[in-house]
């Protein structure tokens, strides 16, 4: 006998909705979204969309009308429930255009929790487009298959950040200076990593980190690295020792 094809088939195009999804929700698909479904993936009735909502987990819906500029989406079953990511945020000073997409992008694939910008002394990039990561996020979580976006908190300086700091959680700190491996470190979640800016942290900000009680210092190898390097390099560290790196993947 022929082998059933799978459904919905790994083709399947997935979009996030910023509505509640349900079984009795028929969302209505217009603007650039419609235009990737019809005009790029040349969706028509029947076919599969898979949507997601940051609120209820992920859906299989299929094309009910597509008309010219809009399709008509029908709910047809939940195929996940909400995730619960690992209780890591990234604290990251922002770089310059590319670069910080980058960050953006892989810190969202790589599960983080809470993203929150932090101006410093040295940050060159002192206004922070919220749209643009936000777009930036929502265009990666379709891509990694994640059901719930990450945070974005608004900019925030660094004595702000310390001063407002909860202190349950640790706080570990990319020192250039030098540090512990994270290995070496004991910071389950709840935790947060802080990334330095292109021209790293100056020696009072180093000096107001150190003195902090949620402050560990940790150390990123032998080599300097630019910041969107230490960024991800630190989140993937944490995530293969405390996060869902270290649990079985059920392949299905």
């Amino acid at each position: 006998m022929p082998a059933t094809p799978a459904w919905p088939p790994a083709s399947t195009p997935r979009l996030f909705i910023d509505l509640p999804l349900g079984p009795d929700a028929a969302p209505v698909i217009d603007g650039p979204a419609a235009h990737y479904l019809l005009g790029v993936m040349r969706l028509k009735a029947g076919d599969p969309v898979l949507l997601f909502d940051s609120r209820t987990g992920e859906w299989l819906a299929t094309v009910a009308d597509a008309a010219k500029r809009s399709a008509t989406l029908r709910i047809e079953r939940q195929t996940r429930a909400i995730e619960r990511v690992p209780d890591l945020w990234l604290c990251f000073a922002p770089v310059k255009k590319a670069r910080l997409d980058w960050i953006i992008e892989k810190a969202t694939e790589l599960g983080v929790a809470r993203l929150q910008p932090v101006i410093t002394e040295r940050t060159i990039v002192e206004r922070v487009k919220s749209e643009r990561i936000e777009a930036q996020i929502i265009e990666a979580c379709e891509q990694c298959g994640r059901t719930a976006l990450p945070e974005l908190a608004p900019p925030v300086k660094l004595p702000q950040l310390l001063r407002d700091w909860p202190a349950e959680r640790a706080l570990l700190f990319a020192d250039e200076a030098g540090g512990r491996p994270l290995a070496d470190v004991a910071a389950p979640a709840p935790a947060a990593i802080l990334t330095g800016p292109e021209g790293g942290f100056t020696g009072r900000e180093r000096d107001l980190l150190l003195a902090h009680a949620a402050v560990r210092r940790i150390a990123l190898g032998p080599r300097i690295l630019r910041a969107e390097t230490a960024a991800i390099a630190a989140v993937s560290l944490w995530m293969a020792q405390h996060g869902d790196w270290a649990r079985p993947i059920d392949a299905g």
